[in-house]
């Protein structure tokens, strides 16, 4: 029997698997280069390799037609201009996703902010909604706050998306610990599929792909790499080399030499 929850799974992700371009920066930083026009964007990048695009609310509304692929409505926010960056508060529902036609749904919580509880309690509600109405809910748990000491320590990267996994998450997105061995360890100690964030952008574009190429060594199960793609100077061909390595299952020095070729 297939669900709703399944259908909906499918459309944002290919055999298992993601290539995501997160673009919720707009409400966060502003319009960052690469976004400013974001109807440009998906419109240039939507049939080079990615399973789905990861937005607010508002730039669905606004897209300039219907696109063919999967559409994941990130429903939490907060500035850089406001007292606190870290908390993030609720900005749309759970209903409200559904009907702008959204394949899934996104938090971001960030594990040790002052702010962890009532952001939690947010990620529980929208766990429950999501499960009502069978749609996918991508959890972005961050390690991230005035408790953490280091955010790349892997006990903690690990704790922070097993809260996402037993809070009700159907993928957990959270950042990359630097090592295949100990990144293959937070994967097996959550038990749904972990997809990595990019962080800031990278100062290469093979920084780019190794940590794309290692996470999915250690069993990660794709990618949401938001400045990584659409700051890039060709982000067609960024992503298309991705493809290789989380579709094709391509060796990193295959993948450098078909990228510095082309």
């Amino acid at each position: 029997m297939v669900l709703g929850k399944d259908i909906r799974l499918n459309r944002i992700l290919k055999m298992g698997k993601m290539l995501c371009v997160p673009m919720d920066h707009g409400i966060s930083s502003g319009p960052l280069g690469g976004i400013k026009d974001i109807n440009k964007f998906i419109s240039d990048t939507e049939n080079s390799g990615l399973t789905c695009i990861l937005v607010n609310k508002g730039i669905i509304k606004i897209l300039s037609r219907p696109i063919n692929i999967g559409i994941i409505a990130h429903m939490s926010g907060s500035t850089s201009l406001g007292p606190d960056p870290n908390k993030k508060v609720l900005l749309g529902s759970v209903k409200g996703a559904i009907r702008l036609g959204a394949d899934a749904v996104s938090l971001h919580i960030n594990i040790g902010s002052k702010e962890e509880p009532m952001m939690l309690y947010s990620l529980g509600l929208i766990a429950d909604e999501c499960n009502k109405w069978s749609i996918p809910l991508i959890a972005m748990m961050y390690p991230r706050g005035e408790n953490i000491k280091n955010s790349n320590d892997p006990t903690t990267i690990s704790h922070a998306a097993r809260i996402g996994a037993e809070a009700g998450a159907d993928i957990v997105k959270t950042i990359y610990s630097g090592n295949i061995d100990t990144f293959r360890e937070v994967v097996k100690s959550c038990p749904v599929p972990i997809v990595i964030a990019g962080g800031p952008a990278s100062k290469s574009s093979t920084g780019t792909l190794e940590m794309c190429y290692n996470a999915m060594q250690a069993g990660a199960k794709g990618v949401t790499f938001g400045r990584n793609i659409f700051e890039h100077s060709n982000p067609n061909k960024i992503i298309n080399a991705l493809y290789e390595i989380i579709f094709e299952n391509k060796k990193y020095d295959k993948v450098i030499e078909n990228f510095k070729r082309k």
